[in-house]
């Protein structure tokens, strides 16, 4: 149980249950998205579910679920999912941002509209949707955000270096938005998936990981994993999920021991 302060008080918060809450979330249609969508659904939530894939999301989604494809990327689109969701159900208590996309090139040759691709799906996108579903959380001092960020966002991956700068960037909004929506009842989590089992690699924009990266594959969770450790995360109301948890020993690592671990970092990209 967490507390927090709100209106110069201290206000019990107790962990969040999942039974009969509005779960919308993006990139749904396939990999983390869909296996949360299936995780939280077994959990009891009613699901609002978007993605450009529709026949994707068709398979993702229960009889009940609300399904809107679409370009999270465009204002139009996000508008249009969150007005259907609020429409079909009321409110929106947990918003998972999970879309994204990543590029397997160096950043200083990597084409600038690519780099801006990439800032705008993973996150100016997830910024855009707080900022609609936010209000009504505000309003009925109750919600969640989840970020689905990546171990690239505490660890910088040099093989994909840029895609590790949009995940810090996502990682530093949900702490800020933590600390500004404390007194408003509106919790955030930031998520830290490692290696996925999902369609990542084949769906990067460019390129592809170096081998000795592709070989780390055996140690990947699968996206089933993932989504059970989301779903627990905003049970308990967690601040950070990092998912294996051994990723954690990479974080420390590379606060106490940087030189060792970018030396490491560079041997595995075939840089050293």
């Amino acid at each position: 149980m967490t507390f927090l302060r709100g209106h110069g008080s201290l206000r019990k918060c107790d962990p969040m249950r999942i039974d009969g809450k509005v779960v919308l979330i993006t990139g749904a249609s396939e990999g983390i998205g869909a296996a949360c969508a299936r995780e939280f659904a077994t959990s009891g939530a009613r699901l609002s579910l978007t993605a450009r894939n529709e026949e994707g999301l068709r398979r993702a989604a229960g009889p009940d679920a609300l399904v809107t494809p679409g370009d999270i990327t465009t204002d139009q689109d996000r508008r249009r999912v969150v007005g259907r969701t609020l429409e079909r159900f009321g409110v929106i208590d947990i918003l998972i941002n999970n879309a994204g996309a990543g590029i397997y090139q160096p950043s200083w040759e990597m084409p600038i509209e690519e780099a801006r691709y990439l800032m705008e799906l993973n996150f100016f996108a997830p910024l855009a949707m707080t900022q609609l579903v936010v209000p009504p959380m505000r309003a009925r001092r109750s919600g969640m955000l989840v970020n689905v960020g990546s171990i690239g966002g505490k660890v910088v991956l040099p093989w994909l270096t840029l895609y590790s700068v949009t995940k810090s960037a996502l990682g530093a909004l949900t702490e800020g938005q933590r600390i500004e929506l404390m007194r408003d009842g509106v919790r955030t989590m930031l998520v830290c998936p490692g290696y996925v089992k999902t369609g990542f690699q084949k769906n990067v924009r460019a390129g592809q990981a170096p081998e000795k990266v592709q070989k780390a594959r055996r140690f990947a969770i699968t996206p089933e994993q993932c989504a059970e450790a989301i779903r627990r995360g905003v049970e308990r109301d967690a601040r950070t999920v990092v998912t294996p948890r051994s990723g954690w020993l990479l974080v420390l690592a590379m606060r106490l021991f940087p030189a060792i671990v970018e030396a490491r970092m560079a041997s595995l990209n075939g840089t050293a």
